[in-house]
């Protein structure tokens, strides 16, 4: 199984992103998908989370209006579109699956299959 999370970039403050996660090596909806960022010095922090068929779906309080996850099951990716940035949304930017479901998607613990990141840079 691997993930490629991509479209990161520099941005303003008030833009907007649109990060893709490609996902080989699961049958289309084998996976709930999740999203964490990692700024640095600190810790892997959850931001999004979408069932296998994409009928739920959950947020961080942060970023929850500003934030929205989906997902094509017929080209096994996943997306976050990320709008009016903000400086304290820099941060590296992970998807994750996880074959099963799990009540405890806001853990890193709960995934077990990680993307390399994409860097979201954004300026004042």
């Amino acid at each position: 199984v691997q993930l490629q999370a991509s479209g990161g970039g520099l941005v303003q403050a008030g833009g907007s992103l649109r990060l893709s996660c490609a996902v080989s090596g699961f049958t289309t909806d084998e996976y709930s998908l999740g999203w964490f960022r990692q700024a640095p010095g600190t810790e892997r922090e959850f931001v999004a989370h979408i069932t296998r068929s994409g009928d739920i779906t959950n947020y961080a309080d942060s970023v929850k209006d500003r934030f929205t996850v989906s997902r094509d099951n017929a080209k096994n990716t996943g997306y976050l579109q990320i709008n009016s940035l903000k400086p304290e949304d820099t941060a590296v930017y992970y998807c994750a699956a996880n074959p099963y479901y799990s009540i405890n998607y806001v853990y890193t613990s709960a995934y077990e299959y990680w993307g390399q990141g994409t860097l979201v840079t954004v300026s004042s």
